[in-house]
């Protein structure tokens, strides 16, 4: 493995694929450190970590890299692109018009990706305006917050935000197509990852103080190593489909006849269901701390307060619920039947067409069933650290399922940009040799 990650600065290709990836993921780390303007930053850091009613703005800061602490530009973090993500896979389940588009090829989906964008757009509007009047609110218990509370910074607050989800958004979409991995699970990788140094300081301190003991220590070593082997053990693990493929006559040879495989990832979905139920979540709790002075804005709060038992069984059921809903929104069993009986493959003992589509589709829910319940097992590890080791800071399964899986997608990448490079100096030496073959003939002719 380490002589593949030696060979990546020999590739000039990759070598830039992975130089831009790295200076944007550094131009999203230096913005997060840029304050909306007329926010006191050392006031709403010592608000938030200090629990005085920083509640929605800790619960954001999970996913953006402590840019929602800092109350810096990039507050929003991707959430409102993946929110508007959410709405549109939605919308072509339940939408003809939409579910058009999505199989018009590469023209829907540009038109798809152009809607999803003023979605953004709309939802950090709305999400903007929300956390300007929580601001406003919060200034009113700890004066000094807020420079000036009025109409100007609402209207300040709103359109800084907004520009920065939308410029994260495009910083996603650029990492994508021109760098390394997918650029929004990058991204909220780079955030969790800067997020572990005051982790482990913040340990530190407690077991410094006598808080935490070393028993308590080793354990949450112990436990973050054996999910993290954990996760590598399940993102790695294939249901292997045996596929045969029908002899056929072309002149007078044969083809056909061999034996294949069709893989079927364990967890399909990746880690699409946690971040889509960490978005839904947020949501309605930014929406909750504007009316935080009426008992159903409070009650919303504390229910979808990280931590709480009400909030740990809806985030178990989303992750279950977005674990059936991606598989079945980007695998069509029916294509899927489809596509091997014209490629002349089957699946030994069960007939092409309909009965292999409900042989796969058999298949996918019970991978399904097993994905969403390691998801949802992983993904509610760090409620149960907090509770019973007392740990204080937020990195546990969710983190991890993340950063161990989007890190395994990108060394995929990287292993498929070297493996075709590889082919490509083949391909390279089997011309040159070749034309070398002609040229040889060529003069033997002429003599």
């Amino acid at each position: 493995m380490f002589g593949k990650f030696s060979n990546i600065t020999k590739i000039p290709e990759l070598r830039r694929r992975l130089f831009f990836t790295m200076a944007l993921l550094a131009i999203y780390r230096v913005g997060v450190f840029i304050t909306v303007p007329g926010v006191n930053r050392t006031a709403l850091t010592k608000l938030v970590s200090g629990g005085g009613g920083g509640g929605i703005l800790g619960l954001l800061d999970l996913f953006t890299g402590g840019a929602t602490q800092l109350m810096s530009i990039f507050a929003l973090g991707i959430m409102p692109y993946i929110s508007a993500s959410i709405i549109m896979q939605m919308m072509a389940v339940v939408m003809p018009a939409v579910e058009r588009l999505k199989r018009e090829g590469q023209s829907g989906q540009k038109k798809l990706t152009q809607y999803t964008r003023y979605g953004t757009v709309l939802l950090s509007v709305v999400q903007g305006f929300f956390i300007s009047a929580y601001l406003i609110n919060l200034n009113e218990g700890s004066p000094g917050l807020l420079l000036e509370a009025d109409l100007a910074f609402r209207l300040m607050t709103v359109l800084t935000l907004t520009t920065g989800a939308v410029f994260m958004m495009w910083l996603g979409e650029q990492i994508t197509e021109h760098g390394l991995g997918n650029g929004i699970s990058l991204l909220i990788t780079a955030g969790i990852i800067a997020m572990f140094p005051t982790a482990v300081f913040n340990t530190y301190q407690q077991f410094d103080s006598g808080a935490m003991e070393i028993f308590q220590v080793v354990l949450i070593v112990g436990v973050a190593l054996a999910v993290t082997a954990f996760i590598v053990y399940v993102e790695s693990a294939q249901r292997r489909i045996p596929l045969q493929y029908a002899k056929r006559m072309v002149g007078r040879r044969i083809y056909g006849g061999q034996q294949h495989n069709l893989p079927l990832k364990l967890n399909m979905a990746g880690v699409m269901p946690p971040i889509f139920a960490s978005s839904f979540l947020v949501f309605p709790t930014t929406i909750a701390s504007y009316f935080q002075e009426y008992e159903i804005g409070q009650l919303v709060q504390v229910i979808l307060r990280p931590g709480d038992w009400r909030y740990t069984v809806i985030y178990v059921i989303l992750n279950v619920f977005f674990c059936f809903f991606w598989v079945s929104t980007q695998y069509n069993v029916v294509d899927i039947a489809d596509n091997l009986r014209r490629s002349g493959a089957y699946i030994p003992g069960i007939r092409p067409g309909k009965k292999t589509a409900e042989y796969l589709d058999e298949v996918m829910t019970k991978l399904t069933v097993a994905a969403s319940v390691y998801i949802s097992a992983v993904c509610i590890l760090p409620f149960l650290l907090q509770d019973y080791l007392n740990v204080s800071f937020y990195f546990g399964g969710t983190s991890l399922l993340i950063v161990v899986s989007v890190g395994l997608d990108t060394v995929g990448q990287i292993e498929n940009h070297l493996l075709t490079r590889h082919y490509d100096d083949i391909g390279q030496m089997v011309t040159s040799s070749s034309g070398r073959g002609i040229k040889g003939r060529e003069r033997d002719d002429e003599a």
